[in-house]
């Protein structure tokens, strides 16, 4: 986009980088016995201590509280030197996704899906009827009929090819 003699460039992708109290949707790649790994799009896999997992299970109990290939919704809780994220599910609205859709969007874009005071997104519920949880590292939670999560996929495909087109003014 040029304004005068000024030349702005986005990104046609960017990764997400995590940051402490960030909320993120992740999936369950493995475990131990005491702590689960998770992808949460970030260079690096995070790690969920049992301590600050769901809920209470014995010692080697992980498996019997969250499964590889189950979806959470978890905070950043710290981000050490390694870049590698320690996260958390102790807090409110934390917890594993049981239904709905999960989809990506480039992080660079969220402040399009959000637009000022979170006016597109609120939008985008009312015209839906869906829920939506929009996660800092790119990808959201849609929960609804089956017509409206469709409606939802469709507009963040529109959205995001809008971005990577010459151009790219939403």
């Amino acid at each position: 986009m040029t304004n005068g003699n000024t030349v702005s460039i986005e990104p046609l992708r960017t990764a997400y980088t995590p940051r402490p109290s960030d909320l993120v949707i992740g999936f369950v790649e493995g475990c131990t016995n005491n702590i689960w790994f998770v992808d949460i799009g970030a260079p690096f896999n995070a790690i969920l201590p049992m301590s600050l997992g769901p809920g209470k299970a014995a010692f080697g109990g992980t498996r019997s509280l969250m499964d590889i290939g189950e979806a959470v919704i978890c905070r950043v809780q710290e981000v050490e030197e390694t870049h590698s994220s320690v996260l958390t599910m102790k807090g409110m609205g934390l917890r594993k996704i049981r239904s709905g859709s999960i989809e990506e969007i480039d992080p660079h874009l969220l402040g399009r899906l959000k637009g000022k005071a979170g006016r597109s997104l609120r939008q985008l519920k009312e015209d839906t009827d869906c829920r939506i949880i929009v996660a800092d590292n790119g990808r959201l939670w849609i929960d609804g009929e089956i017509d409206g999560i469709v409606d939802v996929r469709n507009r963040l495909q529109t959205m995001s090819d809008k971005a990577k087109s010459i151009g790219g003014v939403a």
